[in-house]
């Protein structure tokens, strides 16, 4: 009898052939700067939270007091005043009316994007953005327009030409590129939409808790948040625990909290993961040293990566650079090798938001970066196609 699932043997043995198949690593300890001996420059725990006992302590108290599991999702029973603390947290550390907080970050994309355009709607994309953005995109339904990464002459001939007869439209982009360490430039993406009457939308999850005013990321890092109307961002990298949020207007939360079928037909989050964001967000507020040595400490190894490739071309190009993980896990504004630690002295710039946008060091990249890139790529052209087109 023919197997169906036949052909996955196969197509492992292809990602094989071609250096792109990936094997999970199980380390034995809690996250910090060491794995196995080795420094870690793979982490997204930007702020060295992640293991921070503090987030423990909360995680434990919230299990004793609500249990282990929510129950329910929030629209039933899951709701605690626990996740309502949280959101009311995340809403006054972003300076907006409201915020919805998710079971994770690509939930609150692949939730929220659904929520805001559907068929006749068209969405307009930037080609590098996350993956959670591309399969969003693709669930929603809308014409999906890709523009060429940061493009925004690129962008506003879509809004003028393809997207011209859409319902609604939105653009959404990442703020930092985690692959690239780049960030789009907010003011000129607000700009186009504004003179096009279009939504804007950032996922945040590499820039908040890190860079801007108080770490609320890149659009306060570049003057703009006040136009951004949809602020992605995740609990789960500089906060050290776990989830994802969306915030803005209370009327958006509102809808969201209606409409996007991830937050209403989801278990909510863990009462226990819930306090230990909260306790994440809270360190980060007092703790600023930390993004000040997080921010200081990725200028730091940018510069000696660029010294090293200058000296010698050749060797940067065929050593193992910095990177080693997945889009999820790549060195964001710092590797937390010591971003946990007090700094001994001033540490970094006065003020992080005066320091550049590209806050994601360049850095060479090691052949098993490059095949991560590769990946990241091949499927973003196979389900968010560069040239514009009509995904249904």
């Amino acid at each position: 009898m023919p197997d169906p699932l036949g052909w996955v043997g196969p197509a492992l043995a292809d990602l094989e052939r071609r250096g792109l198949r990936r094997f999970p690593h199980h380390r034995a300890t809690r996250a910090g700067r060491m794995v196995d001996g080795l420094v870690n420059l793979s982490s997204n725990d930007y702020l060295g939270l992640a293991g921070d006992p503090r987030l423990a302590d909360a995680a434990a108290e919230a299990a004793t007091t609500w249990g282990a599991g929510a129950g329910a999702s929030r629209l039933v029973t899951g709701g605690t005043a626990l996740h309502r603390e949280l959101e009311k947290a995340v809403a006054a550390w972003k300076r907006t009316e409201d915020a919805v907080v998710f079971s994770s970050g690509y939930l609150a994309n692949c939730g929220t994007i659904p929520a805001l355009v559907g068929p006749g709607d068209a969405v307009l994309s930037d080609e590098l953005n996350h993956a959670s953005i591309v399969d969003a995109c693709r669930l929603s339904r809308a014409q999906v327009l890709v523009y060429p990464h940061g493009d925004v002459k690129a962008l506003e001939g879509l809004l003028d030409r393809e997207a011209a007869g859409a319902g609604r439209r939105l653009i959404v982009t990442d703020g930092v590129f985690s692959m690239d360490g780049d960030a789009a430039d907010l003011p000129a993406l607000c700009a186009a939409a504004d003179a096009h009457d279009t939504m804007v939308m950032v996922d945040d999850a590499h820039g908040c808790g890190v860079i801007g005013p108080d770490g609320r990321g890149t659009a306060a890092l570049q003057g703009c948040a006040e136009r951004v109307g949809v602020h992605m961002g995740t609990l789960s990298k500089a906060f050290g625990a776990a989830g994802g949020y969306v915030a803005g207007s209370g009327d958006l939360c509102e809808w969201l909290r209606n409409r996007a079928r991830a937050y209403v037909f989801d278990t909510a989050p863990p009462p226990p993961v819930a306090a230990a964001a909260l306790a994440g967000l809270h360190i980060a507020h007092g703790e600023p040293w930390r993004r000040e040595r997080a921010v200081d400490l990725a200028r730091r190894l940018g510069e000696g990566l660029a010294g090293l490739a200058a000296l010698s071309p050749a060797h940067a190009e065929s050593s193992p650079g910095p990177a080693g993980g997945h889009a999820e896990s790549s060195p964001g504004p710092a590797g937390p090798a010591n971003a946990a630690d007090p700094p001994p002295g001033p540490a970094g710039p006065a003020d992080p938001a005066q320091s550049s946008p590209r806050v994601h060091p360049a850095s060479p990249r090691s052949g098993n970066a490059r095949n991560q890139e590769e990946t990241a790529r091949e499927s973003h052209e196979q389900v968010h196609p560069v040239s514009p087109m009509r995904q249904n």
